[in-house]
């Protein structure tokens, strides 16, 4: 199976991304796929094994439990192969950095000119 292909359905990406965020246990993953998603127990081990068998994820038995990892070689080889796309929104990302930045910048000078308490109107005291 191509990498594009296992990477192709949103269930094995979201297991993915939960695995990213480090080592589960496949009852863990299945349960947080089961209530996303609404697919059983055997259908998420599915999308663990072909993950498994594409190299996309490890596991290690740990007692009676299975511990399921991301495995980043797989995703190494897609980065590669998008390196000769990235020209594509590279300069698009780029100035939208620039732009949050100078929006940033914009706003602290302006937060700093208004000093504590930011654009809230300031009220006078009026003596007797």
């Amino acid at each position: 199976m191509h990498a594009f292909d296992v990477l192709g359905d949103p269930v094995r990406r979201r297991i993915l991304e939960l695995l990213a965020d480090g080592e589960m246990s496949s009852g863990a993953v299945s349960e947080v796929i089961r209530e996303e998603f609404g697919i059983s127990q055997p259908g998420v081990s599915q999308h663990l094994k072909v993950l498994r068998e594409n190299g996309f994820a490890t596991v290690r038995p740990e007692g009676t439990r299975r511990l399921y990892a991301v495995n980043s070689d797989p995703l190494r080889d897609i980065d590669a192969w998008l390196a000769r796309f990235r020209h594509f929104w590279t300069p698009h990302l780029d100035a939208l950095a620039t732009e949050l930045a100078r929006g940033k910048r914009e706003r602290r000078l302006r937060e700093s000119a208004d000093g504590p308490g930011g654009d809230e109107p300031v009220q006078q005291r009026s003596t007797p």
